[in-house]
C-alpha cells in the first residue's frame, strides 16, 4: 500500500520542520502527511512546538496566537499545518 500522496504545500512544510528541528536522518516526503507529529508520530515535545511556531510565522508571515484553542489540532500532522497555513493565507488575501 502507497503512502498519500503530499501536497506541495505538506511537502514544504515537512522540510521546515526538518529544517526547523534538525532531523536530518528525514526527507520531507518520509513524514506521512497524517502522521502526529507528537507522541508515538514523530516524537516532537513543546520546545519543538514553539520552534516550529516561530519558523512557521516567519516562514509563511502567519500570526499563531499562544491561548489559539486549536492550536493542539493545528500542530496536529503536516497535513493539519498545511491547512491551517493555507486558511491563515486566504484571510490574509482578503
Amino acid at each position: 500500500m502507497n503512502a498519500p500522496a503530499h501536497s506541495a504545500l505538506e511537502l514544504e512544510i515537512a522540510q521546515l520542520v526538518i529544517d526547523t528541528l534538525n532531523l536530518e536522518d528525514l526527507a520531507a516526503a518520509d513524514i506521512p502527511p497524517s502522521q502526529p507529529l507528537f507522541g508515538d508520530g514523530l516524537g516532537l515535545d513543546s520546545v519543538d512546538a514553539l520552534e516550529l511556531a516561530l519558523a512557521l510565522q516567519k516562514h509563511y508571515d502567519i500570526r499563531i496566537a499562544s491561548d489559539d484553542k486549536d492550536a493542539r489540532h493545528h500542530f496536529a500532522s503536516v497535513a493539519s499545518l498545511a491547512a491551517f497555513v493555507a486558511s491563515q493565507r486566504a484571510v490574509c488575501a482578503d
